[in-house]
C-alpha cells in the first residue's frame, strides 16, 4: 500500500461561526481561528477542514455562496484569511477549504442573470424545467423539506434546488459551468490552500430524464435521488486533470447516497478522482426507516456490520474517511454512548474505536473535549434551517408529532447540537465571545471546557492527543488490515489490525455494564498500547468496565 501524507494525517473540522469570536459581535470569525492556532498545534492535528467562509447571504450557514472569491463580512477579510493560512502553515498545519459547487446562492451573479430571461447567457448555468401538468417537473424533495423545485413567475418555469430554495443547483452538464468551477479552485490553490472537502459532490450529475423517485414520509422522494448520476465520475476525472493534478492536495468528497462500489470509483487508489469519500451509511443505523427524527438507539451489531463492510470493501482499492460527527450530526457521545456518568470514558472509547481503524480520522471541534448535545428549551433556540423547517412541517402542517415530541427529537438529532459555541473556559459564554452569541452556549461549559482539560492529564483532550501521537508513531494504525471479531456481540466492538509482524487488538465496551471478553490466545503476551480506564485481566479474560476501551500490541 502506497504511503502518502493524507493517509497518515488527522483532520480537524472548524465551524467558523462557532469556534472563536475576536470582535465581540457574537459570531466566530477568521481572526478568532488564527488566535487559537496554538491550541490546534498542541492537540497535534495535521489538517484543518474549514467550513465555508465565502461571501454568503447565510440562508444555510454559509453553504449558499454568492461569491466564491470573497470572504463573508461577518468572518473578516481576505487579508484575515491570508494571515490565518500563513499561521496554519507556520505551525505545520495544512488547510482544506469547503468546496460547495453542487449549488450556489440565488444571490450569486450567475443566478441573478439566469432567472432574468430564457435566453440569458447564464440561463443554462442552472437547471430549469417547464411545469408538468401545471405542477413540479417531478417528485424530488428538498433536503430541507418540501419540493426540490421552485416556481419562478418571471419565466414561468421551475428551477431545481436539492437544498434551500435559495440554493439553486448548478448545471454541471454545461462545460462553461465546469470551467468556472475549475478556474475558481485553481485560484484558491494558487493562494496556498491544501485541498478541498467537496460538499454533496455525489449530486452534481443529474439524470436528464428527471424520473420520479420513491416518496418518503413527507410525500417527496429523497434529495439523494440524483446521487451518483451518469457523468459524475467523468466530471471528477476532468477536475483531477485540470485542477488537482497540479498541486499536492487532500480531497474528500461528501457522497450522500454513495454505495461501496461507487466509492471504489470516487476514491480509487490510482488517484483518478478523489483521495477519499465521506459515506453516511453508519450515520443511518439509528434512523427509523426514512425518518431521522427519532430517539432510537443504534444496535451495535448494525454499526459493526456497516463499518466492517467499508473497512474490508475499500481495503487495497480505495481509502476510508473515519468520523463520528461533523457540523451536520449531533454530538457523538450523546448519540452513541453515555453523556452523563460515563461521559469522559465514553468520549475516549468512541475515539479509540474510530482512530484505530484504517482510514483518515476527522475530529469535529469540541469532540476532543467530549462536548454533548444541548438542552434546547423551544424551537426559538434553534438556528438550523433543517430543524426549523422539519418542526413546521411535521408539527404544524402535518401533525405527525406533537410539539414536545419534536423538540425531544431535535434535542437528540438536530445539527444545532454540534453548532453551539466552542467551550474554551468557564467564563461567561464559555470564552467564545464578549458579546451575545449567535446561538445559545451549552450550559455545561462550566464543567466541560478546554482550559480545564488542558491542565488535567487524564482529560479527553489529552487522550485524543495521545491517540494522534500513537498514529504518527505506529504505521500499523494507519496501514494495517482490519478484521472484526465477535460480530454478534451486542456490547463489544472488537477488531484486529495487522501489518507485517505487528498486530493490534482493539476492545471497546459500548455498554454501561462490566463485560468479560475472551482475549485471543495470540495476544496473551501483548502489551497495552492505550486504555481509557483501569482494565484487568484474569488468565485470558479481559474485564472491561462500562464504556472501557483498550488496545493491545504484539510483534510476532
Amino acid at each position: 500500500m502506497e504511503r502518502v501524507w493524507w493517509k497518515e494525517a488527522v483532520v480537524y473540522q472548524i465551524y467558523p461561526r462557532s469556534f472563536q469570536d475576536s470582535n465581540g459581535d457574537g459570531i466566530g470569525d477568521i481572526k478568532g481561528i488564527t488566535s487559537r492556532m496554538g491550541y490546534l498545534k498542541e492537540l497535534g492535528i495535521d489538517v484543518i477542514w474549514l467550513s465555508p467562509v465565502y461571501e454568503s447571504p447565510n440562508d444555510d450557514n454559509g453553504y449558499d455562496i454568492s461569491d466564491y472569491r470573497a470572504i463573508m463580512k461577518e468572518f473578516g477579510t481576505m487579508a484575515d484569511f491570508d494571515e490565518m493560512l500563513n499561521a496554519a502553515h507556520e505551525n505545520g498545519i495544512r488547510l482544506v477549504m469547503d468546496l460547495v459547487v453542487n449549488h450556489t446562492s440565488d444571490e450569486h451573479p450567475w443566478f441573478v442573470e439566469s432567472r432574468r430571461s430564457k435566453d440569458n447567457p447564464y440561463r443554462d448555468y442552472y437547471i430549469w424545467r417547464d411545469p408538468e401538468n401545471g405542477k413540479e417537473p417531478n417528485n424530488w424533495g428538498s433536503c430541507f423539506s418540501g419540493s426540490a423545485w421552485q416556481y419562478d413567475k418571471n419565466t414561468e418555469m421551475y428551477y431545481l434546488h436539492l437544498f434551500s430554495k435559495k440554493q439553486p443547483d448548478l448545471n454541471w452538464d454545461n462545460p462553461r459551468v465546469r470551467e468556472e468551477v475549475f478556474d475558481m479552485m485553481n485560484w484558491w490553490l494558487d493562494k496556498g490552500v491544501d485541498g478541498f472537502r467537496m460538499d454533496v459532490i455525489s449530486l452534481i450529475s443529474k439524470n436528464p430524464e428527471f424520473p420520479d423517485g420513491v416518496p418518503g414520509i413527507n410525500g417527496y422522494a429523497s434529495f439523494n435521488e440524483p446521487a451518483n448520476g451518469p457523468h459524475v465520475h467523468e466530471y471528477l476525472r476532468e477536475m483531477r486533470k485540470k485542477v488537482l493534478d497540479h498541486a499536492d492536495t487532500l480531497t474528500v468528497g461528501e457522497c450522500s447516497g454513495v454505495t461501496l462500489e461507487e466509492a471504489k470509483k470516487y476514491a480509487a487508489s490510482d488517484n483518478s478522482e478523489l483521495n477519499m469519500v465521506f459515506q453516511f451509511e453508519h450515520m443511518d443505523v439509528d434512523a427509523d426507516g426514512d425518518n431521522k427524527w427519532t430517539d432510537k438507539k443504534m444496535d451495535l451489531r448494525d454499526m459493526k456490520a456497516v463499518l466492517t463492510k467499508w473497512q474490508k470493501g475499500l481495503e487495497g482499492v480505495a481509502w476510508n474517511s473515519l468520523f463520528w460527527q461533523n457540523h451536520d450530526q449531533p454530538r457523538c457521545v450523546s448519540r452513541y454512548a453515555d453523556d452523563g456518568t460515563y461521559r469522559e470514558r465514553s468520549a475516549k472509547m468512541l475515539a479509540t474505536c474510530l482512530h484505530m481503524m484504517q482510514g483518515t480520522p476527522y475530529i469535529y471541534q469540541g469532540e476532543e473535549l467530549g462536548m454533548t448535545n444541548v438542552p434546547f428549551a423551544s424551537i426559538d433556540d434553534f438556528r438550523d434551517l433543517d430543524s426549523i423547517n422539519a418542526y413546521h412541517e411535521l408539527v404544524e402542517e402535518q401533525s405527525i408529532f406533537s410539539e414536545e415530541e419534536m423538540l425531544h427529537y431535535l434535542r437528540y438529532k438536530s445539527r444545532d447540537n454540534a453548532r453551539t459555541p466552542f467551550q474554551w473556559d468557564d467564563t461567561e459564554n464559555a470564552g467564545f465571545t464578549s458579546g451575545t452569541p449567535w446561538i445559545m452556549v451549552n450550559p455545561n461549559y462550566k464543567e466541560i471546557n478546554a482550559m480545564e482539560q488542558l491542565e488535567r492529564e487524564d482529560s479527553v483532550f489529552n487522550y485524543y492527543k495521545k491517540l494522534i501521537r500513537l498514529r504518527k508513531e505506529n504505521p500499523v494504525i494507519v496501514y494495517g488490515s482490519y478484521n472484526l471479531i465477535f460480530p454478534e456481540s451486542e456490547e463489544i466492538f472488537a477488531y484486529t489490525r495487522t501489518l507485517d509482524r505487528e498486530k493490534l487488538l482493539v476492545l471497546c465496551n459500548y455498554s454501561d455494564t462490566e463485560q468479560h471478553v475472551e482475549r485471543p490466545e495470540l495476544f496473551a503476551e501483548s502489551r497495552c498500547m492505550i486504555s481509557n480506564c483501569d482494565v484487568q485481566t484474569q488468565e485470558n479474560t479481559v474485564i472491561l468496565p462500562p464504556y472501557a476501551a483498550v488496545v493491545y500490541y504484539i510483534e510476532e
